[in-house]
């Protein structure tokens, strides 16, 4: 799905750096572990840092499950890091877990905020989204229809046209 975005947003003459996090880095399999995630945040950073000079434009951050998530906290965190943040499937809370919702940083996000969520993804329902969504200043929601974690794997990307 990310190199479907990154493919569509390139022929569409955006600028477009896919970057592995230090986590996926250090090694090829399994989740994230949360003492990890400073270091995931520092590497997207990094990453802004080394396009920056090459984009004439804004700069978009983002990122697909754990990766938007780590975006949106660099972004509450360091609100110049990006112009705006395109988060894919943003894991809102673990599946089947609801109570433990992973919100408490959106409202310090200042930059507009695109989320794109399947209206079928275990990491958050249509209702429980629309509620976080609300906890950002700018956001939008857009869902794709019948659509899982994986957003069906990059073949509905009409969303790009609003960034």
């Amino acid at each position: 799905m990310l190199v479907a975005i990154g493919d569509a947003l390139a022929s569409r003459g955006w600028l477009v750096l896919r970057c592995d996090l230090p986590y996926r880095q250090r090694r090829a399999g399994g989740p994230p572990r949360p003492p990890e995630a400073a270091a995931d945040r520092a590497g997207l950073r990094a990453a802004v840092e080394a396009v920056r000079p090459m984009v004439k434009g804004r700069i978009v951050l983002g990122g697909h499950s754990y990766g938007g998530r780590q975006a949106s906290m660099l972004a509450a965190e360091e609100q110049k890091v990006a112009d705006a943040l395109l988060l894919c499937s943003y894991p809102l809370h673990p599946p089947g877990q609801p109570g433990k919702l992973r919100t408490e940083h959106l409202s310090k996000i200042t930059v507009p905020v695109l989320f794109v969520h399947g209206t079928k993804d275990p990491f958050g329902s249509p209702e429980e989204m629309l509620d976080a969504v609300r906890l950002v200043p700018k956001a939008r929601l857009e869902f794709i229809a019948n659509a899982g974690h994986d957003l069906n794997r990059g073949r509905n990307l009409e969303f790009l046209d609003l960034l």
